[in-house]
């Protein structure tokens, strides 16, 4: 039995050449609702104005979206991208633009700032209704159970929301700071989706990212919530490495990356075992793959379609899935477990997996929190499981359920 757990650790080039300190915490700081941020490893992103919207038609998304990225490079726009988010049915109208301006900075883990604490929200009354129920998603993790007992598809990742509304309006940029200063080193974002509403959020998973010839998935199936207890924390993640459940509902995700980039890729390569990630929240199984373009036609946001959804956050069969999933949430996912990022003319970019987001309008917030539901899932351990996860973002406004 392993004595401690193995974290994936990635170092980038930008934190080897010590930017200008502050340099990044500076977008961060100018946020306002309305402009969009989004955080990465890599960089981090402050976009304002809109060039052009990415129109929703009968057109494949990444020809749509190449198509406005051509257009704006026509009209004279210097290095155009597109950021923005897409919904768990990429068949639903997506929140994408080209911006009229965009800002860049190193990551946030490269700005010694952001260490620094983001502010204390000020005590809310806030009213919290789970939808659906605590005992009511139970229920419906075991009549999942019951019908993958019977053969009738191998797991589905079902979700429950809280929706929480407060006596005043919201302070997203706060929710911002908060979640941006207590995990920087993942993906962070805030980005309207319509009129007066902003998903925001920060996201542990990247689906998948290209530069150049070179693509990376890390897909994330398999979780465990952390302890403040050090040791307790410890073992917790050593037993997260050696279930057998967890691993194997990891092993069907990672199988279907495999098989949705083989068609794009050369030289994929994927570590026989997954390590493991962490957030402020949670442990989760994490693998790494990586591989190299066979064309450079296919770009990140081409390669996203192709992934998603992923069976972390649909189900596999997918189309079985998605109809238990229809049958049993009380509710339109939205752009929950859809992917928001950013992508360039060059077909470089990078998409991430939207989870441990809410959505927040006026004085309104909807979080969402979901669970992988295999044959050997029990519905007590994935209503804790998802009751987690939701911690994220509860810490972000200081709520407590």
């Amino acid at each position: 039995m392993s004595t401690a757990p193995e974290v994936a650790t990635h170092v980038t080039t930008a934190e080897q050449a010590h930017p200008a300190v502050g340099a990044a915490t500076a977008l961060l700081d100018d946020y306002t609702p309305g402009r969009r941020f989004l955080a990465t490893p890599t960089r981090t992103l402050l976009a304002e104005g809109v060039h052009a919207h990415v129109p929703h038609d009968d057109r494949p998304l990444p020809q749509r979206v190449a198509a406005a990225l051509a257009a704006a490079r026509t009209a004279g726009t210097d290095r155009p991208h597109v950021i923005g988010a897409v919904a768990f049915d990429q068949t639903a109208p997506a929140a994408l633009a080209v911006p009229e301006t965009l800002r860049t900075a190193p990551p946030l883990t490269a700005d010694p700032l952001i260490a620094l604490p983001a502010e204390t929200p000020e005590a809310t009354d806030w009213r919290i209704r789970p939808v659906p129920s605590p005992e009511e998603y139970g229920e419906g993790v075991a009549g999942a159970v019951e019908r993958m007992w019977r053969g009738e598809f191998s797991k589905v990742v079902l979700a429950r929301t809280l929706e929480l509304t407060a006596p005043a309006p919201l302070d997203i940029p706060l929710m911002l700071q908060r979640l941006a200063r207590r995990d920087p080193s993942g993906y962070t974002f805030a980005l309207p989706t319509a009129p007066g509403r902003t998903l925001v959020g920060a996201s542990p998973e990247l689906l998948v990212s290209r530069r150049g010839h070179q693509v990376v998935a890390n897909p994330l199936a398999g979780s465990t919530p952390r302890s403040s207890d050090l040791a307790e924390d410890v073992r917790r993640a050593a037993a997260l490495l050696e279930s057998a459940k967890d691993l194997h509902e990891h092993a069907v995700v990672v199988d279907a990356v495999h098989q949705a980039l083989a068609p794009f890729c050369t030289d994929l390569t994927i570590p026989a075992r997954p390590t493991l990630i962490r957030t402020a929240t949670m442990w989760h199984l994490s693998t790494t793959v990586t591989g190299t373009l066979t064309s450079p036609d296919a770009s990140a946001l081409e390669l996203a379609c192709a992934l998603h959804p992923t069976p972390a956050v649909c189900g596999t069969p997918t189309a079985t899935a998605r109809e238990v999933i229809r049958e049993t949430e009380p509710f339109d996912r939205g752009f929950f477990t859809g992917m928001v990022g950013w992508g360039d003319a060059d077909g470089d970019g990078e998409w991430v997996v939207t989870i441990r987001c809410a959505e927040a309008e006026e004085r309104s917030l909807r979080l969402y929190a979901g669970a992988g539901v295999v044959a050997a899932s029990d519905p007590a351990a994935e209503t804790a499981e998802t009751g987690a996860k939701f911690r994220t973002f509860l810490d972000a406004v200081g709520a407590e359920l």
